[in-house]
Protein backbone atom coordinates (compact mmCIF):
# COMPACT_ATOMS: atom_id res chain seq x y z
CA UNK A 1 0.00 0.00 0.00
CA UNK A 2 1.01 3.64 -0.62
CA UNK A 3 0.43 6.61 1.04
CA UNK A 4 0.30 10.20 0.80
CA UNK A 5 -0.02 12.84 3.48
CA UNK A 6 -2.03 15.88 3.08
CA UNK A 7 -1.07 17.96 6.22
CA UNK A 8 -1.33 16.09 9.71
CA UNK A 9 -4.84 15.26 9.16
CA UNK A 10 -5.15 13.56 5.87
CA UNK A 11 -4.23 10.90 4.07
CA UNK A 12 -4.48 9.17 0.72
CA UNK A 13 -3.78 5.50 0.18
CA UNK A 14 -3.84 3.03 -2.80
CA UNK A 15 -3.06 -0.63 -3.20
CA UNK A 16 -2.55 -2.85 -6.33
CA UNK A 17 -3.08 -0.90 -9.43
CA UNK A 18 -4.26 2.16 -7.68
CA UNK A 19 -7.35 2.25 -9.72
CA UNK A 20 -9.51 2.48 -5.97
CA UNK A 21 -8.22 5.59 -3.74
CA UNK A 22 -8.88 6.26 -0.10
CA UNK A 23 -9.24 9.49 0.68
CA UNK A 24 -8.85 8.65 4.74
CA UNK A 25 -9.65 11.39 7.33
CA UNK A 26 -6.76 10.89 10.40
CA UNK A 27 -7.56 13.12 13.23
CA UNK A 28 -8.78 10.02 15.95
CA UNK A 29 -8.36 12.61 18.86
CA UNK A 30 -11.49 14.37 17.87
CA UNK A 31 -13.11 12.44 15.75
CA UNK A 32 -12.25 13.98 12.61
CA UNK A 33 -14.08 17.59 13.47
CA UNK A 34 -13.34 19.33 10.96
CA UNK A 35 -10.33 22.47 11.44
CA UNK A 36 -9.21 24.95 8.74
CA UNK A 37 -5.77 23.32 8.69
CA UNK A 38 -7.99 19.60 8.03
CA UNK A 39 -10.30 21.50 5.24
CA UNK A 40 -7.48 22.69 4.01
CA UNK A 41 -6.06 19.29 3.60
CA UNK A 42 -9.37 18.05 2.44
CA UNK A 43 -9.32 20.33 -0.16
CA UNK A 44 -6.01 19.72 -1.08
CA UNK A 45 -6.18 15.82 -1.14
CA UNK A 46 -9.67 16.48 -3.45
CA UNK A 47 -7.71 18.67 -5.91
CA UNK A 48 -4.98 16.21 -6.41
CA UNK A 49 -7.12 12.80 -6.91
CA UNK A 50 -9.27 15.20 -9.46
CA UNK A 51 -6.25 16.01 -11.82
CA UNK A 52 -4.85 11.91 -11.68
CA UNK A 53 -6.31 9.94 -14.22
CA UNK A 54 -5.27 6.56 -12.90
CA UNK A 55 -7.47 7.40 -10.31
CA UNK A 56 -11.12 5.95 -10.93
CA UNK A 57 -13.27 5.36 -8.01
CA UNK A 58 -12.34 7.27 -4.38
CA UNK A 59 -13.60 5.92 -1.09
CA UNK A 60 -14.19 8.65 2.23
CA UNK A 61 -13.38 7.09 4.82
CA UNK A 62 -12.05 7.82 8.53
CA UNK A 63 -9.46 6.72 11.08
CA UNK A 64 -11.62 7.20 14.11
CA UNK A 65 -12.77 4.27 15.87
CA UNK A 66 -16.08 6.38 17.19
CA UNK A 67 -16.81 8.42 14.71
CA UNK A 68 -17.37 8.83 10.66
CA UNK A 69 -16.82 12.77 11.75
CA UNK A 70 -18.34 14.81 14.04
CA UNK A 71 -18.33 18.24 11.73
CA UNK A 72 -17.14 21.82 12.36
CA UNK A 73 -14.11 22.16 15.30
CA UNK A 74 -16.58 23.84 17.30
CA UNK A 75 -13.40 24.49 19.96
CA UNK A 76 -11.67 26.28 17.19
CA UNK A 77 -14.85 27.95 16.18
CA UNK A 78 -15.57 29.49 19.86
CA UNK A 79 -12.32 31.12 19.77
CA UNK A 80 -13.10 32.99 16.31
CA UNK A 81 -13.89 36.24 15.84
CA UNK A 82 -16.45 37.44 13.20
CA UNK A 83 -13.59 38.39 10.90
CA UNK A 84 -11.50 35.35 11.17
CA UNK A 85 -14.96 33.17 10.74
CA UNK A 86 -15.34 34.89 7.65
CA UNK A 87 -11.94 34.52 6.24
CA UNK A 88 -11.91 30.81 7.28
CA UNK A 89 -15.17 30.40 5.13
CA UNK A 90 -13.82 29.22 1.57
CA UNK A 91 -11.08 27.20 3.29
CA UNK A 92 -13.88 24.66 4.74
CA UNK A 93 -16.13 25.34 1.51
CA UNK A 94 -12.84 24.22 -0.42
CA UNK A 95 -13.42 20.93 1.25
CA UNK A 96 -17.10 20.15 1.30
CA UNK A 97 -17.00 21.32 -2.56
CA UNK A 98 -13.89 19.63 -3.22
CA UNK A 99 -15.54 16.26 -1.96
CA UNK A 100 -18.73 16.97 -4.13
CA UNK A 101 -16.32 17.83 -7.15
CA UNK A 102 -14.62 14.98 -7.52
CA UNK A 103 -15.23 13.64 -11.07
CA UNK A 104 -15.09 9.66 -10.01
CA UNK A 105 -17.46 7.82 -8.49
CA UNK A 106 -17.54 8.28 -4.70
CA UNK A 107 -18.46 6.40 -1.70
CA UNK A 108 -18.22 7.36 1.53
CA UNK A 109 -17.43 4.57 4.00
CA UNK A 110 -19.11 5.85 7.20
CA UNK A 111 -19.41 4.22 11.14
CA UNK A 112 -20.00 6.03 14.26
CA UNK A 113 -21.13 9.72 14.18
CA UNK A 114 -21.52 11.44 10.61
CA UNK A 115 -23.34 14.73 12.44
CA UNK A 116 -23.18 18.41 10.83
CA UNK A 117 -20.50 18.61 8.33
CA UNK A 118 -19.23 15.47 9.00
CA UNK A 119 -22.79 14.32 7.50
CA UNK A 120 -22.43 16.54 4.46
CA UNK A 121 -19.65 15.31 3.81
CA UNK A 122 -20.68 12.25 3.21
CA UNK A 123 -23.67 13.64 1.06
CA UNK A 124 -21.61 14.88 -1.25
CA UNK A 125 -20.21 11.33 -2.07
CA UNK A 126 -22.34 9.78 -4.90
CA UNK A 127 -23.19 6.21 -2.55
CA UNK A 128 -22.92 5.99 1.35
CA UNK A 129 -22.41 2.95 2.70
CA UNK A 130 -22.65 2.75 6.62
CA UNK A 131 -21.96 0.30 9.49
CA UNK A 132 -24.57 -0.70 12.68
CA UNK A 133 -22.95 1.85 14.73
CA UNK A 134 -23.58 4.95 12.53
CA UNK A 135 -25.73 7.57 13.57
CA UNK A 136 -26.17 10.41 11.22
CA UNK A 137 -27.76 14.03 11.29
CA UNK A 138 -27.78 17.90 10.47
CA UNK A 139 -28.09 19.42 14.04
CA UNK A 140 -26.54 23.11 12.94
CA UNK A 141 -29.90 24.54 14.01
CA UNK A 142 -29.43 23.26 17.44
CA UNK A 143 -26.43 25.47 18.14
CA UNK A 144 -27.36 28.51 15.95
CA UNK A 145 -26.74 28.24 12.43
CA UNK A 146 -27.43 25.87 9.61
CA UNK A 147 -25.66 23.37 7.29
CA UNK A 148 -23.14 25.08 5.38
CA UNK A 149 -21.45 22.41 4.02
CA UNK A 150 -23.98 21.84 1.47
CA UNK A 151 -26.83 19.71 3.43
CA UNK A 152 -29.77 22.29 2.84
CA UNK A 153 -28.87 21.37 -1.03
CA UNK A 154 -28.01 17.97 -0.91
CA UNK A 155 -30.29 16.40 1.43
CA UNK A 156 -33.46 17.72 -0.19
CA UNK A 157 -32.09 15.54 -3.13
CA UNK A 158 -31.02 12.46 -1.63
CA UNK A 159 -34.60 12.29 0.75
CA UNK A 160 -36.98 14.71 -0.64
CA UNK A 161 -38.02 18.41 0.59
CA UNK A 162 -40.41 17.54 3.52
CA UNK A 163 -38.24 15.05 4.66
CA UNK A 164 -34.90 16.67 4.47
CA UNK A 165 -37.23 20.19 5.91
CA UNK A 166 -38.30 17.76 8.98
CA UNK A 167 -34.54 16.59 9.94
CA UNK A 168 -33.25 19.94 9.77
CA UNK A 169 -35.64 21.95 11.69
CA UNK A 170 -35.81 19.21 14.47
CA UNK A 171 -32.14 18.80 14.15
CA UNK A 172 -32.29 14.71 15.61
CA UNK A 173 -29.86 12.28 15.46
CA UNK A 174 -30.85 9.48 13.18
CA UNK A 175 -29.66 5.70 13.85
CA UNK A 176 -28.40 3.17 11.42
CA UNK A 177 -31.51 1.58 10.62
CA UNK A 178 -33.87 4.34 10.48
CA UNK A 179 -31.28 6.29 8.14
CA UNK A 180 -31.23 3.01 5.61
CA UNK A 181 -35.34 2.97 5.76
CA UNK A 182 -34.88 7.16 5.29
CA UNK A 183 -32.61 6.79 2.33
CA UNK A 184 -29.81 8.71 4.13
CA UNK A 185 -27.76 6.29 3.49
CA UNK A 186 -27.51 3.35 0.64
CA UNK A 187 -26.25 0.31 2.65
CA UNK A 188 -25.84 -1.16 5.76
CA UNK A 189 -23.09 -3.48 6.41
CA UNK A 190 -21.95 -5.04 10.16
CA UNK A 191 -19.84 -2.72 12.55
CA UNK A 192 -16.36 -2.51 11.28
CA UNK A 193 -17.14 -3.38 7.84
CA UNK A 194 -17.80 -0.08 6.39
CA UNK A 195 -14.15 0.69 4.77
CA UNK A 196 -14.24 -2.76 3.79
CA UNK A 197 -17.27 -2.94 1.65
CA UNK A 198 -16.72 0.10 0.69
CA UNK A 199 -13.43 -0.13 -0.73
CA UNK A 200 -15.40 -3.89 -2.54
CA UNK A 201 -17.59 -1.90 -4.14
CA UNK A 202 -15.24 0.63 -5.46
CA UNK A 203 -13.60 -2.05 -6.76
CA UNK A 204 -16.49 -3.46 -8.68
CA UNK A 205 -16.85 0.23 -10.24
CA UNK A 206 -13.05 0.86 -11.20
CA UNK A 207 -13.31 -2.38 -13.05
CA UNK A 208 -15.36 -0.43 -15.50
CA UNK A 209 -14.44 2.54 -18.33
CA UNK A 210 -12.88 5.25 -16.34
CA UNK A 211 -13.95 7.14 -19.26
CA UNK A 212 -17.13 5.82 -18.83
CA UNK A 213 -17.40 6.09 -15.14
CA UNK A 214 -16.49 10.16 -15.64
CA UNK A 215 -19.15 10.83 -18.26
CA UNK A 216 -21.63 9.15 -16.57
CA UNK A 217 -21.22 10.98 -13.49
CA UNK A 218 -21.41 13.94 -15.11
CA UNK A 219 -24.49 13.40 -16.64
CA UNK A 220 -26.24 12.06 -13.40
CA UNK A 221 -25.08 15.15 -11.48
CA UNK A 222 -25.76 17.95 -14.62
CA UNK A 223 -29.10 16.15 -15.15
CA UNK A 224 -30.25 15.96 -11.56
CA UNK A 225 -33.16 18.82 -11.24
CA UNK A 226 -33.20 19.64 -15.00
CA UNK A 227 -36.53 18.95 -17.59
CA UNK A 228 -36.51 15.71 -19.13
CA UNK A 229 -35.76 17.17 -22.20
CA UNK A 230 -32.54 19.20 -21.11
CA UNK A 231 -31.78 15.91 -18.87
CA UNK A 232 -31.58 14.17 -22.20
CA UNK A 233 -29.63 16.77 -24.17
CA UNK A 234 -26.86 16.93 -20.79
CA UNK A 235 -27.05 12.95 -21.10
CA UNK A 236 -26.43 12.97 -25.03
CA UNK A 237 -23.61 15.98 -24.45
CA UNK A 238 -21.56 13.07 -22.00
CA UNK A 239 -22.48 9.95 -24.63
CA UNK A 240 -20.58 12.05 -27.56
CA UNK A 241 -17.54 11.87 -25.07
CA UNK A 242 -17.56 8.49 -24.91
CA UNK A 243 -18.80 7.19 -28.12
CA UNK A 244 -15.79 7.63 -30.00
CA UNK A 245 -13.36 7.46 -27.59
CA UNK A 246 -10.38 4.57 -27.08
CA UNK A 247 -12.38 3.20 -24.24
CA UNK A 248 -15.43 2.93 -26.29
CA UNK A 249 -13.37 0.94 -28.75
CA UNK A 250 -11.14 -1.36 -26.31
CA UNK A 251 -15.40 -2.37 -24.66
CA UNK A 252 -16.50 -3.33 -28.01
CA UNK A 253 -13.54 -5.43 -28.86
CA UNK A 254 -13.16 -7.11 -25.81
CA UNK A 255 -16.88 -8.13 -25.38
CA UNK A 256 -16.68 -9.93 -28.99
CA UNK A 257 -12.99 -11.42 -28.37
CA UNK A 258 -15.01 -12.88 -24.43
CA UNK A 259 -12.07 -10.99 -22.75
CA UNK A 260 -11.45 -8.58 -19.95
CA UNK A 261 -10.77 -4.79 -21.14
CA UNK A 262 -7.48 -3.53 -21.13
CA UNK A 263 -8.89 0.51 -20.59
CA UNK A 264 -6.61 2.73 -22.15
CA UNK A 265 -8.82 5.57 -20.10
CA UNK A 266 -9.05 8.13 -23.03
Amino acid sequence: MSEQRFGEFVAVRREGDGHVAELAMDRPKAMNAVSTEMARSIGAACAALAADPSVRVVVLSSTAERAFCVGADLKERNSFSDTELVRQRPTTRGAYGGVLALPMPTIAAVHGFALGGGFELALACDVIVADATSVVGLPEVSVGVIPGGGGTQLLPRRVGAARAAELIFTARRVEAAEALSLGLVDSLVPAGQDTAEALALASRMAANSPVGLRAAKRALRLGHGMDLEAGLEIEDAAWRTVAFSGDRVEGVAAFNEKRKPNWPGE
